[in-house]
């Protein structure tokens, strides 16, 4: 019974020390959709610059622009989205191109693989959307 008891422990043990799933990019929205609600891209930007930051973190070069290029088409619908707060209406065309312009920049620094330049454009981008929150 003991001896059953011990190998029961043994192996919950060992099912419960996985690690978790890596995460999958997110795909890619079709140019020609339609405009999607404000909070929605702005999720979808805070995961791809997530996403981008731990690419960036163990040097994988070809997620980090795919990331980037992520940013720039979300930024391109945050440009066209519906339900905006009242408070974003004005500055979002600005907000959502300098979102675009850094992002466009990191995937050529991500191509370059320029550590130092990817590191200060992730920083700016982290701030652009912070920018974009919801309780302005």
């Amino acid at each position: 019974m003991k001896r059953l008891l011990l190998v029961g422990c043994l192996i919950l043990s060992v099912c419960g020390c996985q690690l978790p799933p890596e995460r999958v990019p997110l795909q890619r929205l079709p140019e020609n959709g339609p405009p999607l609600p404000y909070a929605e891209l702005l999720t979808r930007a805070r995961a791809q610059a997530t996403f981008a930051t731990e690419a960036f973190y163990v040097n994988r070069w070809s997620d980090l622009e795919d990331a980037a290029k992520g940013l720039e088409q979300t930024a391109r619908f945050l440009a066209r989205a519906e339900d905006v707060p009242i408070k974003q209406k004005d500055v979002l065309p600005v907000l959502s191109g300098d979102l675009g312009k850094e992002a466009g920049k990191l995937r050529e620094a991500s191509v370059a693989k320029d550590v130092k330049q990817s590191g200060d454009i992730l920083q700016r981008i982290h701030f652009k959307v912070r920018e974009l929150r919801l309780d302005q």
